[in-house]
């Protein structure tokens, strides 16, 4: 059996090393041409955690872990506004915590293919997809500049919340993707005086309409994100100027720090839209999205690459075993069928998150930190968990 996996971010990777030791040849085709080195720092628990350790990921994601003590947001002078404890936070999210940045987690994926015979998984970079169809052979995958086209038994769309295969078999962008109104920027910088300030805290700024987020990593450099409120919930909107003078533009005034990491930004940094996919079908016709393809839960829900390892595995153990063309469909609707529930609960959660994380006026901050402050307290932590990463906190 053959698989054509489209996206070599979390998702496609574990795809592709699941299929591959179940026996398939599998074609893993990224259109960027190489790693992509952008991307902030994650929370990595639930439902991924269990999947990892079950597939033997656990130990390379671990390795890359950073240790963060607490989580605190400054006012513009620096001074403490409220913190959240990490390891209470670890405990309300079932025991087990890793804080990832994605790039490392991408890359403990990338080293996970070891495991596999190199004949069954063939990684392809700069080649974007262009075209798909389904003929006698099977499902046939076009490749933007090359003559040739790749037969499939199954396609996986693992290629994130701008999905090409999604767009291509399952229709236009506008129509499943619901903006949060917000967009998110991730940097990385050198900068070795607020790499000594804030090791093994994770920073944030006590702000309205937007926020920055710093935390030191394990060399002189500080990975950043920001989030700002974005004013039209129009897809594709952008605010005029590149990407630097935007964030320049929405963070001034947060005070020096903010703007030690604004003078350090790179002309092209990531940002794009906080957004969420629903899409009432997954799979049709031996295509299957797995993912922020077909699940995009937000950076706000924190779930995002442990949804991708999970559902990824997921993937990986019911359709490993199939060794006919017949038995494909049943399989992709058992992992929708199977996987769906997760997915939708992780979105309530990010929803949720998303009211309170960018608060619109004194008003909502003065509760933000009311709630925080409140999170130390015995029961309260228990239902403010649950709020903020759903089922799993128990």
């Amino acid at each position: 059996m053959k698989a054509v996996i489209v996206g070599a971010g979390i998702a496609g990777l574990v795809a592709a090393r699941q299929l591959g030791l179940a026996g398939w040849d599998v074609e893993l085709l990224e259109k960027s041409a190489a790693t992509r080195p952008d991307g902030y720092m994650m929370d990595f628990f639930g439902p991924g955690v269990e999947a990892s350790e079950r597939i033997g990921l656990y130990p390379r994601l671990a390795a890359v872990a950073y240790h963060v003590e607490e989580a605190e947001y400054l006012d513009p002078t620096g001074r403490p506004a409220c913190s959240v404890d990490y390891d209470q936070f670890a405990r309300l999210a079932g025991g087990k915590i890793l804080s990832l940045l994605r790039p490392d987690m991408e890359r403990a994926a990338l080293a996970a293919l070891e495991d596999v015979a190199p004949a069954r998984v063939r990684l392809r970079y700069g080649a974007p997809v262009s075209g798909v169809w389904r003929d006698d052979a099977g499902i046939r995958v076009a490749i933007d500049g090359s003559p040739c086209t790749l037969a499939a038994d199954v396609l996986i769309g693992a290629d994130g919340i701008h999905s090409t295969v999604r767009a291509l078999g399952f229709g236009a962008e506008e129509e499943y993707l619901r903006p949060l109104g917000m967009r998110a920027a991730a940097f990385i910088v050198t900068e070795p005086l607020l790499n000594a300030r804030f090791r093994n805290r994770f920073v944030l700024t006590d702000s309205i309409d937007r926020v920055a987020g710093l935390y030191s990593l394990r060399s002189d450099e500080v990975a950043v994100f920001m989030v700002y409120r974005e004013s039209t919930h129009a897809l594709g909107y952008l605010r005029p100027g590149s990407p630097r003078e935007r964030l320049r533009r929405e963070f001034a005034g947060l005070g020096d720090t903010v703007d030690r990491i604004l003078e350090l930004c790179p002309e092209h940094p990531y940002d794009d839209i906080v957004a969420q996919v629903v899409i009432p079908g997954w799979q049709t016709g031996g295509t299957v999205l797995v993912g922020d393809a077909c699940g995009a839960v937000s950076l706000l829900a924190g779930q995002g690459g442990s949804l991708a390892i999970a559902g990824a595995a997921l993937l990986g153990d019911i359709l490993g075993p199939v060794n006919t063309s017949e038995g494909i469909g049943p399989a992709l609707a058992d992992f929708e069928r199977r996987w769906r529930p997760v997915v939708e609960e992780a979105q309530a959660a990010g929803r949720r998150a998303a009211s309170s994380f960018l608060p619109a006026n004194r008003t909502q901050r003065l509760l933000r930190r009311w709630v925080i402050r409140a999170s130390h307290l015995p029961g309260i932590d228990r239902l403010i968990a649950r709020q903020i990463v759903g089922k799993i906190a128990r």
